[in-house]
């Protein structure tokens, strides 16, 4: 197993306040889950068939800071840790609030459209199942498609890897393994992590993963894409920054007379 656990730092630039922030925000309210039986999972998961009608659109916010389990909130937030501060570094820390909010909602949106009803079974629909709502599944054939709540900062999280991507391919990432440690460029390692998103949700695109629930490998693959794209308007504050900080390094260096 291979695991990020830093990379080379931005300097200067903005103080990453709401990267932290955000961490530990999901940290709080996966405890706040833990104190509850169900984990709140149904209450504040975002469920895909309830979105499409229009109601409980404020899960897909609350769903953003909700975890299935440690290993779930630890793998995110570990990646939140390495990605996110060197992106609001440069961007600011207002924009980078609504750039992770949007990520998140992009990533939602491709989940439920590509990823849970694109291939959906609807000849189920007769006789399946809704995990959270008033048809228990205990012995029944199927569960309903977009029944499965899904929950987790990861669609908001890839939008940041997305934009790291492109803004620092050649930063290099610190890795952890059985063997060691060793860096190896981002653009590697985001390279390998998004073809491995792309084809494990292409092999989920059936009408049983669409049942199944699993891991949301189309909110993955959307966030990506968002933070790719919005990845080229940081470059341009990105080359900013490096000209303020090579113009600030030669003024320090002062003149002779």
């Amino acid at each position: 197993m291979l695991f990020p656990i830093g990379d080379d730092q931005v300097q200067g630039g903005y103080k990453p306040i709401f990267s932290y922030t955000f961490i530990a925000l999901n940290i709080l309210a996966f405890f706040y889950q833990l104190s509850f039986a169900d984990a709140l999972i149904c209450q504040y998961g975002a469920i895909p068939a309830e979105i499409i009608k229009g109601e409980d659109w404020y899960t897909l916010a609350t769903s953003m800071f909700m975890h299935g389990g440690w290993m779930h909130l630890i793998g995110n937030m570990l990646f939140l840790w390495v990605f996110a501060d060197n992106i609001e570094a440069i961007v600011g820390n207002i924009p980078f609030v609504l750039f992770y909010a949007l990520g998140g909602l992009v990533a939602s949106a491709a989940h439920i459209y590509i990823g849970t009803y694109l291939n959906a079974d609807t000849s189920i629909l007769t006789s399946c199942c809704t995990p959270c709502g008033s048809i228990p599944c205990e012995g029944a054939a199927a569960v309903c498609p977009g029944s499965i709540p899904s929950v987790g900062a990861s669609g908001a999280i890839s939008a940041v890897m997305g934009a790291y991507l492109i803004m620092f391919p050649k930063s290099r990432i610190k890795m952890i393994s059985v063997f060691g440690m060793f860096k190896i460029p981002a653009l590697m390692f985001l390279g390998f992590w998004i073809l491995n998103q792309f084809f494990s949700g292409t092999a989920a695109l059936t009408p049983e993963a669409a049942a199944s629930g699993g891991t949301a490998w189309w909110a993955h693959i959307g966030g990506f894409v968002f933070g790719v794209l919005a990845g080229f308007f940081g470059r341009s504050q990105l080359k900013e920054h490096n000209e303020r900080n090579f113009t600030a390094r030669d003024d320090s260096r002062g003149g002779y007379l």
